[in-house]
């Protein structure tokens, strides 16, 4: 089992930039298939980008595509979410979640969030006008 928490989120103003952090504790980070998700105020949990555990690919929403990077550091236990140009319809509880599938998840399937098998408890990101 692995325990995930998120941390550096925070209040931004639209055009800002945020680090979002997911620390992992428990079985072997690099083993595991790592997404972030988020929910907004009345909206339904969405896909927001996905990484394999090399770390080799990298999946990312429509919405954030060119504005949001993914990445993981294996020997930290840590994945990042690095948010640029932000807009205030980014604003969110944001979650990262681990997959442990021996595979890699592929484009379609990192987007479902069934496919994960554990999850952080969230960070708020809130993004003014």
């Amino acid at each position: 089992q692995v325990q995930l928490v998120e941390s550096g989120g925070g209040l931004v103003q639209a055009g800002g930039s945020l680090r979002l952090s997911c620390a992992a504790s428990g079985r072997t980070f690099s083993s595991y298939n790592m997404g972030w998700f988020r929910q907004a105020p009345g909206k339904e949990r969405e896909f927001v980008a996905g990484v394999t555990r090399s770390g080799g690919s990298t999946y990312y929403a429509d919405s954030v595509k060119g504005r949001f990077t993914i990445s993981r550091d294996n020997a930290k236990n840590t994945v990042y979410l690095q948010m640029n140009s932000l807009k205030p319809e980014d604003t969110a509880v944001y979650y990262c979640a681990a997959n442990q599938s021996p595979y890699g998840l592929g484009s379609t399937q990192s987007r479902y969030e069934y496919r994960y098998d554990y999850w952080g408890q969230g960070t708020q990101v809130t993004v003014s006008s």
